[in-house]
């Protein structure tokens, strides 16, 4: 009987260890994946900020053109251009957050 007890004893330890050991892995992937979602709503923010950049510069440049004519003037056009980088610009900005959230989930695992 001594034995039976000792034996259950180390197989109730083990189950604590065993559970004590997934609770912090669970405890830190739930950090990674908070925080890889805050790296997520940053790039949301970013797209978000740049396209409403973007549509003020585009609305600037059709006030420099008030033609209906099918045709850009050199100024409506430069806008045009300017709003068009400020797009590639805040997407590559959020691409970069987004792949940086990825690698916190990665590394997590």
């Amino acid at each position: 009987m001594k034995r039976t007890v000792n034996f259950a004893s180390l197989l109730a330890a083990a189950a604590v260890a065993g559970l004590m050991v997934t609770g912090c892995q669970n405890r830190t992937e739930q950090a990674a994946e908070a925080k890889a979602d805050s790296l997520e709503n940053q790039a949301d923010a970013v797209r978000a900020e740049g396209e409403q950049k973007a549509d003020a510069i585009e609305e600037n440049a059709d006030k420099l053109d008030p033609k209906l004519d099918g045709k850009d003037s050199a100024a409506e056009q430069s806008e045009e251009n300017r709003a068009q980088a400020v797009r590639e610009g805040t997407e590559k900005k959020a691409d970069s957050l987004e792949n940086q959230a990825d690698a916190v989930r990665d590394t997590a695992k």
